[in-house]
């Protein structure tokens, strides 16, 4: 275990390589792997908070590449229970348009050969019914009403594997559906935090319209990072004043998920 503590995490992805100064680097080894990145550890207000870039600083990897196990446990290792993981997404809904915030509530599996449990053997099923934090969810969304960006308070999120985008048929297919936005990242990083009973907050930033909205054109990856970096400091401004804001002692379910589940807690990192 690290001798640098932190109960608070940010990982950070497609265009948010930082976020803390004068933050001190941990490196940490997991049973998994190496993390994509070495975790920074800095405070807001009074509180530690650990940051990690979920593609590496360098933004070395891919999607579906990305070691999201090693990820959530190094976190959860030096003490992190409480995660906010601000995400680039493509809009499936024509209100939703580029700089608009979107805090999901509820998330669609589409991707395919991604390991995302801890638990390969013995029976453990971890409830997932609501894969963010209530708490966690409230707390962003008065941040970003403060801070005056556009919010919408609930959605599905659904999540493929990239790392390409989707085609105009599948993305009218998600929007056929009633989801709401479309990214490559969000599992298996939500579940695994929930295999770890830690809260999980997704803050889903718009940066395109999908290929099933505009058909006059398709989205690409420079149009995602130039809308990501127009708003990062926005964004970077709500996700500070929400981290101070998180309380200190957890009320949600996501502490309890694992109650019950006696295979689940040998798996879990002292």
């Amino acid at each position: 275990m690290s001798a640098l503590q932190a109960s608070l995490a940010v990982i950070g992805g497609s265009g948010f390589y930082s976020l803390l100064d004068e933050a001190r680097e941990v490196h940490v080894s997991t049973p998994y792997g190496e993390p994509s990145d070495a975790v920074l550890v800095g405070r807001v207000g009074d509180r530690d908070v650990a940051f990690l870039p979920r593609h590496g600083r360098d933004h070395r990897y891919p999607p579906h590449r990305i070691n999201y196990r090693a990820n959530l446990w190094a976190l959860h290792s030096i003490g992190v229970r409480q995660i906010i993981a601000p995400c680039a997404v493509g809009s499936l809904r024509p209100e939703l348009g580029p700089g608009s915030l979107v805090i999901p509530d509820q998330l669609v599996d589409r991707t395919s050969g991604r390991q995302q449990t801890y638990y390969d053997s013995g029976a453990a099923h971890v409830p997932f019914a609501d894969p963010y934090c209530s708490q966690g969810r409230e707390v962003v969304v008065a941040a970003s009403r403060r801070e005056g960006m556009p919010v919408t308070d609930g959605g599905t999120m659904v999540v493929v594997e990239g790392p390409r985008f989707s085609t105009r048929a599948e993305s009218q297919w998600y929007a056929a559906q009633g989801w709401s936005v479309v990214n490559m990242t969000g599992l298996p990083e939500a579940v695994l935090a929930r295999e770890l009973a830690m809260c999980y907050t997704a803050v889903a930033l718009v940066t395109d319209l999908d290929a099933g909205l505009d058909s006059a054109s398709a989205v690409n990856q420079s149009e995602v990072f130039d809308v990501f970096a127009k708003n990062t400091d926005r964004l970077r401004s709500i996700v500070l004043n929400a981290l101070a804001d998180l309380p200190a002692d957890r009320t949600c379910p996501c502490r309890e998920s694992l109650d019950g589940i006696a295979v689940a807690r040998d798996a879990v990192p002292s």
